[in-house]
């Protein structure tokens, strides 16, 4: 039986890639004095680029744009540090969202979370998302030492949870770190569906978050079924 739900965060539960656009959107308009003779659209379409969906951090980022873009009266680590501060208030979460963490925790399972990335920052876009405190255990990897798909961090979680990981699930976008991570330890593992990638060998597939109670209820459902037929 299915007792517990850990996420990943970006691209899961965070709509990164909106989250980023109506960032850089703000910064070009909030730094304009500094960054106004470029065109917007090649500031925004630069910056997606060079950042690779998070994959790249923003201080190499910055710095290559800075050189690019011959951008003066503004360093990098001014445009780093606006991007620490303001990318929190910019942050988009995916439909349903509350709305899937409320039915769950009515359900009494028990919530967790799994995230790559720099501890605070991650923390502020949590709880810009205001879902902080559905989770009975958070874990970002720069805090932690080590992270995903590594399969401590994954049996670091289930620990604390104090649950097996055939009683849990992990839903994450990134077919290793999260489907194949969650995998290796004996989680059922739940793609949520990104556009990026294809032929990915989850368990199951989500496009909307609201899929994910269903497929529990089914999942256990199923188990009830199996053990009442062990006992006769």
């Amino acid at each position: 039986m299915i007792k517990a739900v850990i996420f990943d965060l970006d691209g899961t539960l965070l709509n990164r890639d909106e989250s980023v656009k109506l960032f850089i959107h703000r910064q070009y308009e909030r730094l304009n004095a500094y960054v106004g003779h470029i065109p917007k659209e090649t500031y925004i379409t630069r910056f997606i680029e060079l950042e690779k969906r998070g994959y790249v951090w923003k201080d190499q980022v910055y710095q290559q744009l800075v050189k690019e873009c011959k951008i003066t009266g503004i360093t990098w680590e001014e445009l780093f540090q606006d991007y620490l501060t303001e990318f929190k208030n910019c942050c988009e979460p995916f439909v349903n969202l509350i709305t899937m963490l409320d039915t769950l925790k009515e359900q009494n399972f028990l919530l967790g979370m799994i995230t790559n990335g720099f501890g605070q920052f991650q923390m502020d876009n949590i709880k810009a998302l205001g879902i902080e405190a559905y989770f009975d255990v958070i874990l970002i990897s720069e805090w932690e030492g080590i992270k995903k798909p590594d399969s401590q961090l994954f049996h670091r979680a289930i620990e604390k949870l104090n649950i097996s990981p055939q009683e849990s699930i992990f839903i994450g976008d990134h077919p290793l770190n999260d489907v194949k991570g969650a995998k290796d330890i004996g989680m059922i593992s739940i793609w949520k569906k990104d556009n990026q990638f294809n032929d990915v060998e989850a368990d199951y597939i989500v496009d909307d978050l609201m899929e994910l109670p269903v497929i529990i209820r089914e999942i256990n459902h199923n188990c009830y079924i199996e053990k009442s037929s062990l006992s006769q």
